[in-house]
């Protein structure tokens, strides 16, 4: 193949590749291009290199994703064989073949790769809602804030970071695996949610303080001698949470990614920002980074003019150049940068 040919078809196995792991919908795969490429090769060898990046992916293997999944994908993946090829390609239906007898469990995982090398795994609810709550899964805004952290590591480098309704973790773990910061608290409310994020940072290799919803147990600006960063989780109910609880944190930097999905929401994660405000006076003021989809102009404009009415200072912050992880790219996400 020319160069440039061998550059396409890098591309497309690398989108497959992201994707698969990181179980997007397989109507956002690049279906088209793989099927020109199946027109102009002759040979296998592109759909078994696409076998190995997904199906047979060590990741994949070691940390499942939803064997409905799976077998949807192969699936689709055979048809685009057969309408190209007239000979069968053992490889796919004997994959197909195992997933057909596996058993679906209500957990299953993604994977998003890191530029460093390094990957982040969560286990997640099969469901998008489960057990009444949508902090189960991983929303694209948190994908977002993700990339935008890893392309402006210094700020959070040696830091501590508080993250508000971190869900199933990808943000905050991304943060903590390239990002250097000394202390990062994963908070949330519901208690099936701190449960599988407990669970997400272990699989992550990650170490576990003790928990910090009692002030007296936080660990605060200790000195950590260790190359990771300190991690704790939070039950942290915006809505009855106090102003020393939230001063016990102390943090520099304070995240959250999709939580304005409703006027509730934003209307608590005001108040409580205006808490963290008051409460961290005695310090420098923290700055505070709020990334969203923009689902509804309304309320967006409810988070502005709320910020506005209690005096907290806020900008938007330019959007980030790469494109590290498979998000929806129609949608419009935003980051919003506050001074408490």
């Amino acid at each position: 193949m020319a160069p440039e040919e061998i550059a396409e078809a890098e591309s497309v196995l690398q989108s497959f590749e992201r994707r698969f792991l990181a179980a997007r919908t397989l109507r956002s795969f690049p279906w088209q291009s793989l099927e020109e490429k199946l027109r102009d090769s002759s040979g296998p060898e592109l759909l078994l290199n696409i076998l190995q990046k997904t199906v047979k992916h060590p990741l994949c293997v070691k940390h499942p994703p939803s064997v409905k999944y799976v077998r949807c994908f192969l699936s689709e993946l055979i048809r685009k064989h057969e309408a190209v090829h007239m000979e069968p390609l053992d490889e796919l239906y004997e994959a197909l073949a195992e997933v057909l007898m596996a058993e679906e469990p209500t957990q299953c995982h993604r994977s998003y790769l890191l530029p460093s090398g390094d990957s982040v795994t969560l286990s997640e609810s099969t469901a998008i809602v489960s057990h009444g709550t949508t902090g189960l899964v991983t929303w694209d805004a948190a994908l977002y804030l993700a990339e935008w952290a890893i392309e402006n590591p210094a700020a959070f480098a040696h830091r501590t970071v508080l993250e508000l309704g971190s869900g199933a973790g990808l943000t905050g773990l991304a943060i903590c695996k390239t990002c250097c910061p000394s202390t990062y608290v994963f908070s949330d409310c519901h208690s099936c949610v701190l449960e599988q994020l407990r669970g997400n940072i272990l699989l992550n290799g990650l170490s576990l303080e003790p928990d910090t919803t009692d002030p007296e147990r936080h660990p605060g600006h200790n000195a950590h001698d260790t190359e990771s960063p300190r991690v704790t989780v939070a039950q942290l109910d915006w809505d009855v949470v106090t102003a020393p609880e939230l001063a016990a944190f102390r943090p520099d930097v304070i995240i959250a990614a999709d939580v304005l999905y409703c006027p509730e929401t934003v209307m608590s994660l005001v108040r409580v920002l205006q808490r963290l405000s008051a409460c961290l006076k005695d310090q420098q003021a923290p700055e505070a980074y709020i990334a969203f989809t923009v689902r509804s102009p309304e309320t967006c404009w409810l988070f502005t003019n709320e910020l506005g009415q209690t005096g907290i200072p806020w900008e938007a912050v330019p959007h980030h150049n790469q494109k590290l992880f498979p998000y929806e790219e129609h949608l419009d996400m935003a980051i919003l940068k506050l001074i408490l």
